[in-house]
């Protein structure tokens, strides 16, 4: 997965491309995060072994003390490694099939990545959550369509997937899915759902009412609008990232900081232009309420 100082290096670039080369630009990084995720999980199976490996140490030398791991990590890790027998032990044995990585990652979402299909109708079968949410808000339709696993795509929806999912970049698994057997399986399952195009809309905007409606609670409360959520970005900084002109308006209303800055010294404005939110209601906006356009990153790169 790319670090932040290349995605720097690389905006100028991007703000030059048409709307679809910027979608499969963002296909293509999301895509090498999905693999250092899975590449991350698989690196955990050496756990297991090394973990009793050293219990059998520590209870020969008499100390009695035991290494133990989070039972996410063990489902994760078995699942991982493809093992759907050890998956279903640790299911029998009560560990939810909903547990989670740092990132939101079920093993739900893992195996729809690697495409493991047997511990996909495992996990399914023992009641794991077919529209779980990573911290991206992707669920395992996303990943299982991203990756164009035909399979599994129909067993997601068999299962009742929601089509209309919206993850943190206002995708549906349709506008992810290259593959285009994969695709037609998607489009067909819309159409037989009675999915239309106002429907989709309507979807898509529903995230920044669910947004408006959260911040509106927040400020009945008194809470901090610029308290630091994921990498130190505010609300401020979704809004302008997603080009949630009402959220940020709202926002704005109430005082929420143009200046704070996230764990890579972005600003909010500087997250409107790296994903390509700068239309001029938006900017207008943030500048209005003083946004600076010339403010520098912790790289030293200005929003233009």
């Amino acid at each position: 997965m790319a670090e932040h100082p290349e995605l720097l290096a690389e905006m100028p670039a991007v703000a030059r491309l048409s709307t679809p080369e910027r979608l499969k630009h963002a296909q293509k990084r999301r895509a090498q995060q999905l693999k250092k995720w899975a590449q991350t999980e698989k690196e955990l199976q050496g756990m297991k072994g090394g973990a009793e490996r050293e219990r059998r140490r520590r209870k020969s030398n008499g100390q009695g003390k035991r290494v133990t791991f989070p039972a996410s990590v063990w489902l994760l890790e078995a699942a991982a490694r493809h093992d759907a027998e050890e998956v279903r032990q640790f299911l029998q044995s009560g560990v939810s099939p909903d547990l989670c990585n740092e990132d939101g990652l079920t093993a739900l979402h893992q195996c729809c990545i690697d495409d493991y299909g047997d511990v996909v109708t495992v996990l399914l079968e023992a009641g794991a959550d077919v529209n779980a949410r990573d911290s991206e808000l992707w669920t395992p339709l996303h990943a299982a369509a991203t990756c164009g696993h035909l399979r599994l795509v129909q067993l997601l929806i068999r299962r009742g997937a929601d089509l209309l999912a919206v993850n943190s970049d206002g995708n549906m698994p349709y506008d992810l899915c290259e593959d285009e057997v994969t695709l037609d399986c998607l489009e067909t399952a819309m159409a037989e759902q009675g999915i239309t195009q106002e429907k989709i809309e309507e979807a898509r905007a529903a995230t920044e009412r669910d947004m408006v409606r959260e911040i509106r609670r927040l400020v009945q409360t008194g809470a901090d609008l610029d308290a630091p959520r994921g990498h130190g970005a505010t609300l401020l900084h979704i809004a302008a990232a997603n080009g949630y002109v009402e959220a940020a308006e709202l926002l704005l209303a109430h005082r929420a900081g143009t200046d704070v800055r996230d764990e890579d010294g972005w600003q909010p404005l500087h997250a409107a232009a790296w994903w390509g939110q700068m239309g001029v209601s938006l900017a207008e906006l943030l500048v209005a309420h003083g946004a600076d356009l010339n403010g520098k990153s912790a790289l030293d790169e200005t929003p233009l």
